[in-house]
């Protein structure tokens, strides 16, 4: 500080420390939250969790060729990573509301 103040060290750990019970509890609720995603106009749909889980994966009958396995596979990584897509987007978000969008050295990573 420029006008020889001292900055508040008490005041500044409070507030870490604040923020770092906030940072855990939005981890929990995202962990706790599913996100989901298609692909193939809907016929193939994965979701996943906050903890980047996949939890489901639901293949509509018409899309399953067994002489086009490839296309089914390409669905099925598109929607899943689509989902995975929602997570990261949803933790980056709940992150920038915490943090007014500044870095901060040290918090945890949510991505």
């Amino acid at each position: 500080m420029s006008d020889g103040q001292v900055p508040d060290l008490g005041n500044l750990m409070n507030i870490a420390q604040k923020l770092q019970g906030e940072v855990a509890k939005m981890q929990d609720d995202l962990a706790r939250k599913e996100y989901e995603a298609s692909a193939g106009g809907g016929m193939v749909k994965a979701v996943v969790n906050g903890q980047y889980e996949v939890v489901r994966i639901m293949i509509d009958r018409d899309v399953v060729d067994p002489d086009d396995t490839e296309m089914l596979q390409d669905l099925v990584i598109a929607a899943v990573n689509q989902a995975l897509v929602k997570v990261r987007e949803a933790a980056q978000s709940e992150m920038s509301k915490l943090t007014g969008g500044m870095n901060i050295p040290g918090m945890p990573s949510l991505f």
